[in-house]
C-alpha cells in the first residue's frame, strides 16, 4: 500500500507532487536510532582503489619497532651529547618505552581518565615507580646528558614513529587520530616521567656536592689555618717566613669564605631566602672592621671609611660581613692601583645607607643590570677561568633577604658607586 503525500507547494514547483512509501513509526524511530549509531561510532577508512586502512598504531609500534628504533638512533647520533650516550642502553630504554606505549594504546580509557591524564593529575600516582621512561632520565643524569638533550630524545622517538606511520600513504579517520592522540599524551607521559627522576638524580649530586663543600673541604682548611696561626705565634720566625705563613691564613680564609659563597648559592638556587640570623649591630663598627681585614690581605689597598647618624638596628652580622667583604674586595680588584675606596656610612630614622666608591673603568650602562648574576663572565674575568662571579650575588641576596635595596652608578668622573640601603628592623611581610 502506497500513500501520497503531498509537500507545501511553492511557486516554483506548483502542480508537484512528492510520492514516498508509509513507514511506521516505530520503523521510522528505529532507523533514526540507528543511523545516529552510525554517525557517532568512530569507524577505521574503508578501502577504495587507491588506498588501504592505515594500521593501528599499537601494532604498527609492535611490529615496526626495529624500524622506528633505526631511525630513532640515527638521530641520537646526532646529538651534541652522542659521545656521552650509551647506545646499547639507550636502545634498550626506546624499546621497553615503545613496548608501555603500545599497550596504553590497547587499554581503554574513559572519559574522566582521560581528562586527568591530559592535566597531569596522574604522574602523582606514578612517581614512585621506576618506568622505563624514568629509568632513561636516571640513565642520562647519570651519564652527565643535559635536560635539553633528554628531551630532544624524546622529539625524535615521536618524531620516528609519526613519520614512519605516515608514510605508508594510508587514509587517516576519526580512530587514527585518536590513537595519535593518545599516542602523544603517552610520550608526554613518558617525558614527564624521565625529566622528574633526571631532576632527582641531579639534586642528589648536588645534595652530595653541598655535603662535600660544607663538611669534607672545612675539615682540613680549620686544620690550615689552625697551625698557621700557632706558626704566627712563635718568635724565633724571620720576616719572610711570617709574610709566607700570613698569606696561608689569609688563603684560607678567603677558601672558607669561598665554601660559604658556594652554599648560599646552593641554597638560593632552591627557590629559598638566605636565613638570617638577627641581633643588635653597630654597622659603622661592623664596616669599620671589615675594612681593616680587607685592608690587611690587600696591602697596597687604600680603604677610607666615614660614618655619621645613627647606625645600629637588627640585622645578622656573620652575613653582612660576608656582604660587605665581597663588596670591598670586588672594589679593590676592579678599582685603580693606588687610588683610595671610599666607603660612606650614615643612618636615618629608619635606614642606614652604605655606598662603596672606587675609581677604575667605568661600568657600561649595559651591564650594570648583569653585575649580580652568578657564573657571569665578564671581560676582566676571561683570563681567570677560576672566578665564578659569586662575590656581587652574594652581595646582593644577603641584601635582599635584610629587606634592602642596592643600586650601582658608574661614571668617567665620580667612578663606580655601589650604594646599599638596609632598613633597620625586620619589616612586616603584611
Amino acid at each position: 500500500m502506497v500513500a501520497r503525500i503531498r509537500k507545501p507547494v511553492l511557486p516554483a514547483d506548483r502542480g508537484q507532487a512528492l510520492t514516498v512509501p508509509c513507514v511506521t513509526k516505530t520503523k521510522r524511530r528505529s532507523r533514526i536510532a540507528s543511523a545516529r549509531l552510525t554517525r557517532d561510532r568512530p569507524q577505521r577508512m574503508t578501502t577504495d582503489n587507491n588506498h588501504s586502512p592505515m594500521p593501528q598504531l599499537s601494532r604498527f609500534i609492535t611490529e615496526q619497532r626495529q624500524a622506528i628504533l633505526g631511525a630513532w638512533e640515527a638521530f641520537i647520533k646526532e646529538l651534541p651529547a652522542a659521545e656521552r650516550i650509551d647506545a646499547a642502553a639507550a636502545r634498550g630504554h626506546a624499546q621497553s618505552m615503545l613496548n608501555v606505549i603500545a599497550a596504553d594504546l590497547e587499554t581503554s580509557e574513559t572519559d574522566e581518565q582521560r581528562d586527568l591524564k591530559s592535566r597531569g593529575h596522574l604522574d602523582a600516582a606514578r612517581a614512585d615507580t621506576l618506568t622505563p621512561a624514568s629509568q632513561h632520565g636516571l640513565g642520562r643524569a647519570l651519564g652527565g646528558v643535559g635536560v635539553e638533550a633528554t628531551v630532544a630524545e624524546f622529539r625524535a622517538l615521536r618524531a620516528s614513529v609519526i613519520g614512519l606511520w605516515m608514510e605508508q600513504q594510508k587514509q587517516a579517520g576519526p580512530s587514527e587520530l585518536e590513537d595519535m592522540r593518545r599516542f602523544d599524551e603517552a610520550i608526554d607521559q613518558a617525558i614527564a616521567e624521565s625529566l622528574a627522576q633526571h631532576t632527582r638524580e641531579v639534586e642528589r649530586a648536588r645534595d652530595r656536592l653541598l655535603a662535600v663543600l660544607g663538611h669534607d673541604l672545612r675539615t682540613p682548611l680549620t686544620a690550615v689555618l689552625a697551625s698557621s696561626r700557632f706558626l704566627l705565634d712563635e718568635d724565633h720566625l724571620t720576616q719572610a717566613q711570617r709574610d709566607l705563613i700570613t698569606i696561608v691564613e689569609h688563603s684560607g680564609h678567603r677558601m672558607t669564605q669561598l665554601i660559604d659563597d658556594l652554599l648560599d648559592v646552593a641554597l638560593t638556587g632552591l627557590g629559598q631566602a638566605i636565613p638570617l640570623r638577627r641581633d643588635r649591630t653597630d654597622l659603622g663598627a661592623l664596616v669599620r672592621d671589615v675594612g681593616n681585614e680587607v685592608g690587611a690581605t690587600s696591602p697596597t689597598a687604600r680603604i677610607d671609611v666615614e660614618t655619621s647618624g645613627v647606625l645600629v638596628g637588627e640585622w645578622d652580622r656573620t652575613r653582612l660581613e660576608q656582604a660587605f667583604t665581597n663588596l670591598l674586595s670586588n672594589a679593590i680588584e676592579h678599582g685603580s692601583q693606588g687610588k683610595p675606596i671610599r666607603v660612606s656610612v650614615s643612618g636615618d630614622e629608619e635606614n642606614v645607607m652604605i655606598a662603596v666608591t672606587n675609581e677604575g673603568t667605568v661600568i657600561p650602562a649595559d651591564q650594570i643590570g648583569g653585575l649580580f648574576q652568578p657564573m657571569k663572565s665578564t671581560a676582566d674575568d676571561r683570563a681567570d677561568r677560576g672566578h665564578l662571579g659569586l662575590g656581587l650575588y652574594i652581595v646582593d641576596r644577603v641584601v635582599d633577604a635584610h629587606g634592602g635595596s642596592i643600586d650601582v652608578r658608574s661614571s668617567e668622573d665620580r667612578g663606580t658607586t655601589f650604594r646599599i640601603t638596609l632598613p633597620r628592623h625586620e619589616r612586616s611581610t603584611e
